[in-house]
């Protein structure tokens, strides 16, 4: 399941926060320090950071905008009427900006809206078309597979998520021509991987714990049975590029 790290001065915000998510999506963790935010960032998939809009935060700000540029910031707290160059300061860094006592009900939807899951389901949003998914239980696994990708999921949770039989997934997961459900797994976990990868604060060893690969070995044989590449081109390829790489010859096993 994805996870939110939050880093916020008050208890009205973070209960605000997990309230405001939709029911079944992302966990929140609340991190107590910078630090433990880069702690949490180096030991755990983080799909969304929201900040309190602290002045003191604007070179964390700055720290994470520079490592993590494709790590969703969201800044949420009881801004003034004279925060006028703290919100400049948020705006310029990319942040999006909600305003607690204002936008309580909405900041998990637009954290959720900007999240990491929410950018990679967007950049394949062909992928049922050009894999051939085209049956209700193929796309149910896909939706399933794209949002959930820091473990390998097994065959048995997947089709226990499905109400469905181990061996009836996988039998129709690869029909009519679709790729079979092991190298679809693996497909969106590469994906993830080049997601991460295009920050500079994300090296592959990192990447490998995130995502829990055995080594990086192991990550660099997935990423070239899966797009073709070593792990040092994933950051180039991106989601998108790993898809169009996978269906141009790597969707079959070679078994």
């Amino acid at each position: 399941m994805p996870t939110i790290a939050a880093l916020l001065e008050t208890r009205g915000a973070l209960t605000a926060l997990r309230r405001s998510l939709p029911k079944g999506g992302p966990k929140v963790l609340s991190c107590r320090s910078p630090d433990a935010l880069h702690r949490t960032l180096e030991k755990r998939l983080i799909d969304a950071v929201v900040l309190a809009p602290q002045p003191g935060l604007l070179p964390e700000l700055s720290v994470l905008r520079a490592q993590l540029p494709r790590v969703p910031l969201v800044v949420f707290g009881p801004f003034r009427p004279d925060d006028g160059e703290l919100l400049l300061a948020c705006r310029d860094s990319g942040s999006a900006v909600a305003v607690e006592g204002v936008d309580d009900p909405i900041v998990g939807e637009l954290v959720v809206r900007s999240s990491i899951t929410a950018e990679r389901r967007r950049a394949l949003a062909d992928a049922p078309r050009v894999l051939r998914l085209t049956e209700p239980l193929q796309r149910s696994a896909w939706d399933l597979l794209v949002g959930e990708v820091e473990r390998p999921i097994r065959t048995s949770v997947l089709a226990r998520r499905l109400r469905i039989s181990r061996e009836h997934l996988s039998r129709q997961f690869g029909a009519g021509g679709a790729p079979n459900l092991k190298r679809v797994i693996d497909l969106t976990r590469i994906a993830c991987a080049a997601q991460l990868l295009a920050n500079p604060g994300y090296s592959i060893p990192t990447v490998v714990r995130l995502l829990h690969f055995t080594s990086a070995a192991h990550l660099a044989s997935t990423a070239r049975r899966i797009a073709n590449v070593p792990s040092a081109d994933l950051a180039t390829l991106g989601p998108r590029g790993v898809l169009a790489a996978f269906v141009r010859g790597n969707t079959r096993s070679r078994r």
